[in-house]
C-alpha cells in the first residue's frame, strides 16, 4: 500500500457521547472516501466509531492493539496487530501515520498527542467535543504542528493536506 496516506485517529476507548461518535464516524468515512488508510488503537469508543465510518466507504482500517490477541479488536478492524505492550503501543500508532487526528480522548490520547509532536507529526485537534482534543497547552515550538478545527470535514481536509507534505 505504498503511496497511500496513513492517518491515525486517536481518542477515547471508553463509551462516548453521541456527538463524539457521529463526528468520529464522519471522519472515518471521509478519510476512506479519500483513499486514506486509518490507523487506530483498534478497540471501542472513538476507535470503533471511526472504523465503522470507514467501512461505510469501503476503507482500510488497522488496529494497533495493546494486548496479546486479535480478539480485542473491534469488528470494523481489517488488520489487527496485537502488541502486548499496553500504552507503549501509542508510539506505534503515531509513527505509522502521516498525520494524526485527535477526537475527544483521555490520558492515552494526550500521550499520543505528545508522542506525535515529539516525532514531528502534524496533529489535528477536533475541538468542541470535550476530552483531550480540547486540552489547552502552550507547546512552544510544537505549536506549529498543532492545528485546531471544528468539523470532521475540516479535520480530514487538514490531515490529508498535511500528510501529503510529510
Amino acid at each position: 500500500m505504498q503511496g497511500k496516506i496513513y492517518v491515525a485517529v486517536i481518542g477515547s476507548s471508553t463509551p462516548i457521547p453521541d456527538e463524539v461518535r457521529e463526528a468520529a464516524e464522519k471522519v472515518g468515512e471521509l478519510l476512506a472516501r479519500n483513499g486514506a488508510i486509518i490507523i487506530c488503537g483498534g478497540r471501542g469508543g472513538v476507535m470503533e466509531a471511526v472504523c465503522r465510518g470507514a467501512k461505510k466507504a469501503n476503507g482500510v482500517t488497522v488496529g494497533i492493539l495493546p494486548g496479546f490477541t486479535r480478539e480485542e479488536a473491534n469488528r470494523y478492524i481489517d488488520i489487527a496487530i496485537p502488541t502486548g505492550i499496553g500504552f507503549a503501543r501509542n508510539a506505534i500508532n503515531v509513527l505509522a501515520a502521516d498525520a494524526v487526528i485527535a477526537i475527544h480522548g483521555g490520558p492515552g490520547t494526550l500521550s499520543e498527542i505528545g508522542l506525535a509532536l515529539a516525532y514531528g507529526k502534524p496533529v489535528i485537534l477536533l475541538r468542541g467535543l470535550g476530552g483531550a482534543s480540547d486540552f489547552e497547552a502552550d507547546l512552544g515550538e510544537y505549536n506549529r504542528l498543532t492545528h485546531e478545527v471544528k468539523t470532521p470535514e475540516e479535520a480530514v481536509e487538514k490531515a490529508l493536506k498535511l500528510a501529503k507534505q510529510q
